[in-house]
């Protein structure tokens, strides 16, 4: 099958300035996200989308392609996953080229390995569904969350679970903000059949601040064996 890998990664990151070629354990962090995807042996073509000619370079360097540079509409704070995927599309249908599948990967995901996006694929694969989306678990159960009302006291959002056992709840799940698996024909859906692949807590970290890239590093230290 002829499978796309795209790794979003535009330059003009804020709360992490350079975000995704920042150092991570003597690496550029984009490097873990190219190396998962060209080991797994899943895709044809492993690309980087990018509006940054050093993360463009660094990437080649790694082994991706780089074929065009991202427009100035999808570089911007506004633009949508969704919108750089379908302008990589059709960049590619210009010169004729087309897909079965692909596959968006997130350049900050460190923990992603190529045996985790082997294994979302053949469960995508096989499910002959439109997309894969890796989730993780909640570990508290979402159902007794609590807020704050309007005279500044703390309640349950839906009181109507405040006295059921939480092993009895329904395990509920979020976006684990790594990878995800389109059907080519499909991706332009508004509705589309959705499956998901779960993964470990451990086997995570979302980073969108100093705080969150501390975290991964500690977790990714105590994962690997590597000294912090």
């Amino acid at each position: 099958m002829n499978n796309i890998a795209i790794i979003t990664a535009r330059g003009g990151s804020k709360r992490i300035p350079r975000k995704n070629i920042k150092d991570f354990f003597g690496q550029p962090i984009v490097k873990y996200s190219i190396d998962a995807a060209l080991k797994s042996n899943v895709f044809n073509t492993v690309m980087v989308s990018t509006d940054d000619n050093e993360i463009a370079e660094i990437s080649k360097q790694f082994g991706a392609d780089v074929p065009f540079l991202r427009s100035e509409k999808t570089s911007n704070d506004f633009a949508t996953t969704n919108d750089v995927l379908l302008e990589v599309i059709s960049k590619y249908k210009e010169q004729n080229i087309t897909f079965e599948s692909l596959c968006c990967i997130y350049p900050c995901a460190p923990f992603l390995t190529p045996d985790i996006l082997k294994n979302a694929y053949n469960k995508f694969i096989k499910s002959n569904s439109d997309e894969l989306i890796s989730v993780v678990r909640y570990s508290f159960p979402i159902q007794r969350a609590m807020k704050i009302n309007n005279s500044g006291f703390l309640e349950y959002a839906n009181p109507e679970f405040k006295n059921i056992r939480s092993q009895d709840l329904e395990p509920m799940f979020h976006d684990a903000g790594m990878f995800y698996f389109y059907n080519y024909n499909t991706i332009a859906n508004n509705n589309k059949n959705i499956v998901h692949f779960e993964l470990k807590e451990s086997e995570i970290q979302d980073i969108d601040t100093e705080e969150d890239w501390k975290n991964a590093e500690i977790k990714y230290s105590i994962l690997k064996g590597v000294k912090y």
